[in-house]
C-alpha cells in the first residue's frame, strides 16, 4: 500500500551531511541582507558611572504603591496565561476615551504596536514617510519591514515641515508617521496643523500619530476626536513615560475597528504579560497620580530651559519631558562633561543633546557642564 508521506521522507533520509564536502563547511547561518542595512540603536555614554540617568526619556519617579500592589499580585499568578490581546485593559481605555472596544489595540509598549501597524500596512516596494530628525527606531523598524524609509528635514524651528511631508508622499507611500511632540527635539504640531496633514494625503495612507508624550503638552487637544472623520489615521500612546511603566512595557492604539483588526491579525498572542496589563490598568485608573507626576516633570523641564537660556544657550519650547539643545558641533562634547558631572544624557552627533526633566539634581548637574563647555568655547549652539 502507497504512502502519501512516504517521499517526503525519502526526501529527508537523503538529506544527510557529507563531512567530505566543502559545500557542508560553509560557516554559521548568514542573516538576510537586510539586517546588514539596519541602523543601530544609540546609547549613551556613562550608563553604570553616573549618578543620574536623564538619557531615555524615562520617568524620574517610581510607579504609585497601587500600581506596584497590582503588578505583584498579577505576579503570584503567573503559572497562568494572560488574556490573548489584554481584554480587561482595552475595556478599561475604551471607556474612558468613549470609543468602541473594537477601536482598542495593547501590547508591550507603542513600539511593538508601530512595529506590528507597518508590518500590516507596508512592505517591500512601498515607502513609509517620516520627519528627521525624529524617533530613531523608525528607520529601522520600517527597513524590517522591507519598506523604504522617506526622511524628511525638520524646519528651522526643529518642527515637522508639514508642507514637506505632504510632497513625499508618493504614489509607492503607504504610511505617514507623525511624532507629535517630536523625539527628540519636544516640538508640538497644533491641531490644525496635525489635521491639515492626514486631511491631505491619500486615504490608502496610513497617518500613524506617535503621542508618546502627549501627557506632558499641556493641550486639551485630543487626536482621537479626528477618528469618526478620517478612517486611516492611527493614534498610539505609552504608559512609558507619564504612567511610569517604562521597564514593564505597555501601550496601546486607537484607529478605526478596521485598522484595528488588521493590525492585530499582524500580532502573535500573549504580547502583553499579566504584569504589564495589571500595572497598566491600575496606572490609567489613578489619574491624580499621572498629573502629580506630569507636574513635577513640567515644572523642572521649563526650570532647565530657564537655567540655559539665562546662559546664551537657546532651546526649542518643549511640550514633552525632555529639552532639547540644538549642538551640531558640540554634542558629544558636552555628553562628555555631563558625564563627569555624574549625568548621562543623550547625544546624536551632528544634531544636539536630549535630557530628560524630572530630577532638580540632574538638571543642575547639567547646567554646571554646559557652564564648563560655555566657557571653554564660549557658545554651545
Amino acid at each position: 500500500m502507497s504512502n502519501a508521506h512516504t517521499p517526503l521522507r525519502s526526501a529527508h533520509a537523503q538529506a544527510t551531511i557529507n563531512p567530505d564536502n566543502a559545500a557542508d563547511r560553509r560557516g554559521p547561518p548568514r542573516p538576510v541582507d537586510m539586517i546588514q542595512l539596519l541602523p543601530q540603536y544609540s546609547k549613551a555614554a556613562g550608563l553604570g558611572q553616573v549618578k543620574w540617568i536623564a538619557s531615555s526619556n524615562e520617568s524620574t519617579i517610581p510607579p504609585s504603591p497601587a500600581v506596584q500592589g497590582a503588578i505583584v499580585q498579577a505576579a503570584a499568578r503567573g503559572n497562568r496565561y494572560p488574556s490573548l490581546f489584554g481584554t480587561e485593559l482595552v475595556a478599561a481605555i475604551a471607556q474612558r476615551l468613549n470609543v468602541r472596544d473594537q477601536q482598542v489595540m495593547v501590547g508591550a509598549g507603542s513600539l511593538s504596536l508601530l512595529q506590528l501597524a507597518l508590518l500590516a500596512f507596508t512592505g517591500p516596494a512601498t515607502e513609509v514617510v517620516y520627519a528627521w530628525r525624529s524617533y530613531e527606531a523608525y528607520p529601522m523598524l520600517i527597513t524590517l519591514t522591507g519598506a523604504t524609509p522617506v526622511s524628511v528635514p525638520l524646519d528651522v524651528e526643529h518642527r515637522h515641515d508639514c508642507e514637506a511631508l505632504i510632497r513625499a508622499v508618493g504614489p509607492n507611500c503607504r504610511a505617514l508617521i507623525i511624532c507629535n511632540p517630536n523625539n527628540p527635539t519636544g516640538t508640538l504640531l497644533t491641531p490644525d496643523e496635525v489635521e491639515s496633514i492626514v486631511r491631505a494625503v491619500p486615504s490608502n495612507v496610513l497617518v500613524i500619530l506617535d503621542e508618546a508624550y502627549r501627557e506632558f503638552t499641556g493641550s486639551h487637544f485630543d487626536a482621537i476626536d479626528l477618528l469618526p472623520r478620517h478612517s486611516n489615521l492611527v493614534v498610539m500612546r505609552t504608559f512609558s513615560k507619564a504612567y511610569g511603566l517604562a521597564g514593564i512595557r505597555a501601550g496601546y492604539l486607537v484607529a478605526n475597528s478596521d485598522v484595528t483588526h488588521a493590525i492585530q491579525r499582524t500580532s502573535p498572542p500573549f504580547t502583553l504579560s499579566a504584569t504589564a496589563c495589571a500595572g497598566a490598568i491600575a496606572a490609567w485608573s489613578d489619574e491624580a497620580y499621572t498629573q502629580h507626576v506630569v507636574d513635577i516633570v513640567c515644572k523642572d523641564r521649563d526650570r532647565l530651559r530657564n537655567k540655559l537660556h539665562a546662559l546664551g544657550v537657546e532651546t526649542p519650547t518643549s511640550a514633552s519631558n525632555f529639552v532639547w539643545i540644538p549642538a551640531p558641533q558640540n554634542a558629544l562634547r558636552l555628553e562628555q562633561l555631563c558625564v563627569r558631572e555624574g549625568v548621562a544624557i543623550r547625544a546624536f552627533d551632528g544634531y544636539g543633546v536630549r535630557i530628560t526633566a524630572g530630577s532638580s539634581e540632574a538638571s543642575d548637574a547639567v547646567i554646571r557642564a554646559v557652564t564648563t563647555l560655555r566657557g571653554a568655547i564660549g557658545r554651545i549652539n
